[in-house]
């Protein structure tokens, strides 16, 4: 598969690091979310959503709504902006600093006919869904029908809406679980058999950097 865009999710609070701005901390001399995007380099159009600030040029950047919102407000902001002609979306996280282009191949690779999407799975067997590439119209149907079901409420109670920072629009994607996004799509399930490390290895404490520092030597 030739044609692919790429969303990349940077607007995590980073709790376990402090709150700082964790895709900005850097692996190997380069920001995690700069190596991510090194290894969508090939993919059009490329989006960032997270804070503004400054980005690779040709990347677009977006925040979800509301800020904060979680990943699968930010991926719905990101696949917004993609056009119906944009076949496949690689949805990554931006503190993936381990991620390579030929990684990113194996998963446009593993996307056979009959499946929606294919993501990496860790050594235990765990879906990683913020390490994969995803036919967009799936995709966006899963999105448009979990917002509907949540905007709805299930029977006998609503859920929590969010307001965004404008007011009066309700975000209904705020908070939902990645697990619940995709648990109608027909997932091809990857495990890395490749050279070096795992491309799912993301950093979600200082510890971890310092081990993907390690294995980035």
């Amino acid at each position: 598969m030739d044609a692919y865009a790429a969303v990349v999710l940077a607007g995590g609070a980073a709790r376990r690091m402090g709150g700082v701005d964790k895709p900005a901390r850097t692996v190997g001399g380069l920001p995690m979310r700069e190596r991510v995007l090194a290894a969508v380099a090939d993919a059009a159009p490329r989006i960032l959503v997270g804070p503004p600030g400054p980005a690779p040029a040709g990347v677009r950047v977006i925040r979800e709504e509301p800020p904060g919102g979680g990943p699968v407000a930010a991926a719905a902001a990101g696949v917004a902006l993609l056009g119906p002609g944009t076949p496949v979306v690689a949805l990554l996280a931006a503190d993936l600093p381990l991620l390579t282009r030929p990684a990113v191949g194996e998963l446009l690779a593993q996307l056979h006919a009959g499946h929606d999407g294919a993501c990496y799975v860790d050594g235990a067997g765990r879906r990683q869904p913020l390490c994969g590439v995803w036919r967009l119209e799936p995709l966006r149907a899963a999105l448009d029908h979990l917002a509907t079901e949540r905007a709805d409420g299930p029977a006998g109670g609503g859920v929590e809406r969010v307001d965004g920072p404008a007011g009066g629009g309700a975000a209904p994607l705020a908070g939902a679980s990645m697990r619940a996004l995709l648990a109608g799509l027909r997932v091809r399930e990857v495990p890395w058999v490749g050279a070096g490390p795992p491309p799912w290895f993301d950093c979600d404490t200082d510890e971890d950097v310092r081990r993907a520092e390690e294995w980035a030597r």
